[in-house]
């Protein structure tokens, strides 16, 4: 039965308690093995059985940044975007793993689709110093004014005004609050629908999950260390893993070599590092010899009908769950951040 520990050991994760991403961190870590068991929706504590140690807290969105920045968590999963707009301290809290492969979207800029001669932002900007010489500035609504204000400054617009605002900000220029918006969205759909258009290199931020951590929490228990080890390192693994089958046949040859040459004969279809060959040992006179290769996904078809040619028989594919490489990338990251050597590149 799974404990509350509050031991200096103790990993803390933290994981969207609410909107889209909180179903979809769930799901994506069950695909990693890492299943989140949480006893009641109501709980806003839960564990993950693969590895015991890591206790679990659900935060909302908006707050998770904040929370392993201040070391009430060690590790959490957030979007890009929020990471970047909340975080006071880019040394305290940074990016273990940036892209996991959803909750992707774009915060961009949006205009009344009757602005007919604004389509860029460089009529933004035109149009902001117009303002500013008729005394006023230009109204942006948003819920992220500092990744705004730096993109604005970054292009030379200076003259503007953030209006905070919550909830549904496409009805802020038809309200009469604000000129325009800088919202997140992930099709434009509901920006079309309210009658806004987004502008030509107006994008300030293309965003999706990522893993975030305290690596300065991390560095002061080498058991949280090894729990957030492994924790990356088997998300890292999945990701990495994603675009390959395993595929093996049973091929007929006169020696390993030979059976090597004629799948190395398509370089391209022969192996993520080239075929696997071990010799299949049966009461048959013919040598036989399984070939085992690892291959994209967009080839597998491809490499099946490589392994047709050169004689294979009973083709199997399989999806690979997890693909380490030498060494772990956001691992060797968070050594480096904790000021540790990275073990040597093998």
């Amino acid at each position: 039965m799974y404990e509350n520990n509050e031991s200096h050991d103790t990993l803390h994760l933290v994981l969207p308690s609410d909107g889209e991403l909180y179903d979809s961190t769930l799901e994506f870590l069950k695909d990693c093995g890492l299943g989140v068991r949480r006893p009641s929706a109501r709980r806003y504590t839960a564990y993950v059985p693969a590895l015991p140690g890591i206790e679990v807290l659900f935060q909302r969105t908006a707050d998770i940044t904040r929370k392993v920045e201040e070391g009430s968590a060690e590790v959490g999963i957030t979007g890009l975007d929020r990471l970047l707009e909340y975080r006071s301290d880019e040394q305290a809290v940074v990016p273990l793993i940036e892209d996991l492969g959803y909750g992707r979207c774009e915060f961009v800029l949006a205009v009344p689709d009757a602005w007919l001669d604004v389509t860029s932002v460089d009529d933004l900007a035109d149009l902001a110093l117009e303002f500013h010489e008729k005394g006023s500035r230009l109204r942006i609504a948003s819920k992220y004014p500092r990744l705004l204000r730096q993109y604005l400054f970054d292009r030379g617009i200076n003259y503007f005004t953030i209006v905070a605002a919550s909830g549904a900000l496409e009805a802020a220029p038809t309200a009469g609050y604000a000129d325009l918006i800088a919202d997140i969205t992930a099709t434009g759909a509901t920006l079309r629908e309210n009658r806004l258009k987004t502008l030509e290199g107006g994008t300030v931020l293309s965003s999706q999950s990522c893993v975030i951590g305290n690596p300065a929490q991390l560095a002061l228990s080498p058991a949280r260390s090894r729990l957030a080890r492994h924790l990356i390192e088997l998300i890292e693994a999945h990701l990495q893993a994603e675009p390959f089958y395993r595929l093996t046949a049973n091929v007929v040859g006169p020696s390993p070599e030979a059976v090597s040459a004629i799948i190395l004969a398509r370089p391209q279809v022969a192996g993520l590092r080239g075929p696997t060959v071990a010799r299949v040992y049966n009461i048959a006179e013919e040598d036989w010899y399984s070939v085992s290769l690892l291959v994209r996904k967009g080839q597998l078809m491809e490499a099946v009908d490589h392994l047709r040619d050169c004689g294979g028989v009973d083709i199997a594919a399989s999806p690979v769950s997890y693909l380490f490489r030498g060494q772990s990338e956001a691992y060797r990251n968070l050594l480096h951040l904790n000021g540790a050597a990275a073990p040597a590149e093998r």
